[in-house]
């Protein structure tokens, strides 16, 4: 742990662990609660951030973009990018991506609050702009329930048009 302002940093793994412990250790089902895992979804997320450091490692993340520029921290052009290049990898592949290059430009905290809120509404635009996305409609299938790429788009499209001016125009608000 290392301190910080307001008392001890505790890292999101520690935590995670403090949450779970008490069920592995003193569950009488703790058997049936590890079978029911959803493990595939689990070793799914690890592989994708495992690939998503190798690709910031290899530099080809870097190299598919234009020299840094000014324009890469507006909150507009990281709303942006985050909504739209999450399309391709998808959200947290993309923030995986993203970060170290906001970290290596001396990024304001403002821009991580871009970051966050256009990863976040990514997933509203297309089925594969979040994995979330995927997984809850594998799921909606299992269950003989179906959602259709175009009913979905039909929804979303507008809806994070919307939700992307309204954070616009809220950071144009911030002092």
């Amino acid at each position: 742990m290392r301190p910080c302002r307001n008392g001890p940093d505790i890292s999101l793994t520690a935590i995670a662990l403090a949450g779970a412990l008490p069920v592995i250790l003193f569950s009488p089902r703790r058997t049936e609660i590890f079978k029911t895992i959803d493990w595939h979804t689990l070793i799914f997320f690890a592989a994708m951030f495992v690939t998503m450091q190798s690709v910031w490692d290899s530099g080809l993340f870097q190299a598919l973009l234009p020299p840094v520029s000014a324009s890469y921290l507006e909150i507009p052009s990281v709303i942006g990018l985050g909504i739209l290049v999450s399309q391709i990898t998808s959200n947290v592949p993309f923030v995986a991506l993203f970060l170290p290059f906001l970290i290596d430009a001396g990024a304001p905290i403002e821009t991580y609050l871009a970051l966050s809120a256009g990863s976040t509404i990514a997933g509203n635009l297309l089925i594969i702009g979040a994995a979330s996305n995927v997984i809850i409609i594998q799921t909606a299938e299992k269950q003989e329930h179906s959602i259709r790429f175009a009913e979905f788009a039909k929804i979303g499209i507008p809806l994070t048009i919307g939700q992307a001016a309204i954070y616009i125009i809220s950071f144009g608000l911030l002092p």
